[in-house]
């Protein structure tokens, strides 16, 4: 079972958020139908190139708790899969979204706690006046998966949580308001996660679907 091999004993991380990291340039998302064990261990799995982000969406498939990769799989895939007008597939798919990079976003995470995780995005610099609103944020708790684990060619971050706040980007702020938004929630681990492995990636986009701000976490392990 893949969720079998991804569940060793977790060791802590310290400073976990996207403070000095590249901002990605583009979201490459693959979607996996998790009847399809095949698609998994494709040579042919689309590749994240420089600066840009992978996400790893596994989608219910039509063979229920018997599907190969049911133990990973997650209806997040599916609303992904509507937001960007695209219908699921039998086999795999993958989309590439750029970032227009005109916002300032910041993503962090705590430590696993009862099999909770604290994690929170933050609109650091607003993008150019006009934007249409509202703005969908989107934070997905991922977990890192190696290449080469249960055959993948790809190092993965299979999306495992996902929080979806809508900001209304048309509020006035007064002078002594911060131009920035913040949303801090805790998230739930699923079963078979190993929590050494997680981190997160966000991305906020406006009313037309432009993806104009992403930041992914990284954790600085302790000293």
């Amino acid at each position: 079972m893949l969720a079998a091999s991804l569940a060793p004993p977790a060791h802590a991380q310290s400073s976990c958020s996207s403070d000095g990291q590249a901002r990605p340039v583009a979201l490459v998302e693959r979607f996996i139908n998790a009847d399809c064990r095949d698609c998994w261990i494709d040579a042919s799995t689309a590749r994240a190139r420089r600066g840009e982000v992978a996400l790893d969406w596994v989608l219910p498939g039509s063979q229920g708790e018997d599907a190969p990769l049911s133990a990973v799989a997650s209806r997040d895939g599916l609303k992904r899969l509507e937001a960007l007008g695209l219908a699921p597939q039998a086999g795999s798919s993958s989309q590439t979204t750029a970032v227009a990079v005109q916002g300032r976003l910041r993503v962090a995470h705590g430590l696993p706690v009862s099999g909770y995780i604290g994690a929170s995005v933050e609109l650091k610099r607003l993008p150019p006046a006009g934007t249409p609103a509202p703005w969908t944020v989107w934070l997905a708790l991922v977990e890192t998966i190696p290449a080469g684990t249960e055959g993948s060619p790809v190092p993965r971050n299979l999306v495992r949580n996902l929080l979806q706040p809508l900001w209304d980007g048309r509020k006035q702020l007064s002078k002594d308001e911060r131009p920035s938004w913040l949303e801090s929630r805790s998230m739930d681990i699923p079963a078979g996660t190993d929590p050494s492995r997680l981190r997160v990636v966000g991305w906020v986009q406006d009313a037309g679907g432009r993806v104009f701000a992403a930041a992914q976490s990284r954790c600085v392990p302790p000293r």
